[in-house]
């Protein structure tokens, strides 16, 4: 029986992630389906948290903060897809992590409907960070216009899927779109803890993610 129960367990963790070593770092792909299936995921009711009926492979669709299960992260990079919308102020969506709780925690987030918006000067407020609770957008913006939020680049259709690469080493964050090799966003972050639970992040109306990898470095 404890055979068994060992194999199971050992298939389970198979199924919702995959781990490759290398010599500076640990890579795991995680299956936020699988995940989900096997209530390694904290959700409520009130998120809406479902998989994703959809041609995203392994993609779930959310909203609030929904922290992952056996996940302290400290310092890497997290590559993912995310898909908004393009309803105005409607539609953020994006990562926290450093978290002791949902209202503690750092967060980098994208706004879908300002990459394209008719009013080219809401561009500039297409990424985020925000370091809740005591340095939300709207005290950044007011204290520091311009410094932890800015324009994606390139930049995605605003219903459409897209990619993002999140880099975090030491205070520094620099965020990626599209695989481009130009920074879309770089901050140096305004917490102090260096490690916690790691999630997504979604506010408004729920969205979409698939494909989680996260790069782990010391």
């Amino acid at each position: 029986m404890k055979k068994k129960t060992q194999l199971l367990l050992t298939l389970l963790f198979v199924l919702t992630s995959i781990t490759v070593l290398t010599a500076d770092a640990q890579v795991q792909k995680y299956n936020l389906q699988q995940l989900l299936k096997d209530d390694r995921i904290v959700t409520v009711p009130s998120h809406q948290t479902k998989i994703l009926e959809d041609n995203k492979k392994g993609a779930i669709t959310t909203k609030g903060i929904v922290w992952i299960k056996g996940i302290d992260f400290k310092q890497g990079t997290i590559d993912i897809d995310l898909r908004g919308k393009n309803i105005f102020l409607q539609s953020f969506l994006g990562i926290a992590f450093h978290g002791t709780d949902t209202t503690t925690c750092d967060i980098l987030y994208f706004r879908p409907f300002n990459f394209k918006h008719a009013d080219t000067s809401r561009h500039k407020w297409s990424v985020a960070y925000m370091h809740i609770p005591d340095n939300d957008f709207s005290r950044l913006r007011k204290e520091h216009p311009g410094v932890y939020e800015n324009k994606v680049t390139p930049v995605p259709e605003m219903d459409d899927w897209f990619h993002a690469t999140i880099a975090i080493k030491g205070k520094q964050l620099t965020v990626y779109v599209n695989h481009s090799a130009t920074p879309s966003l770089t901050v140096t972050m305004l917490s102090d803890r260096q490690d916690g639970l790691f999630g997504l992040y979604s506010d408004g109306l729920t969205n979409d993610f698939a494909n989680l990898e996260i790069k782990y470095t010391q």
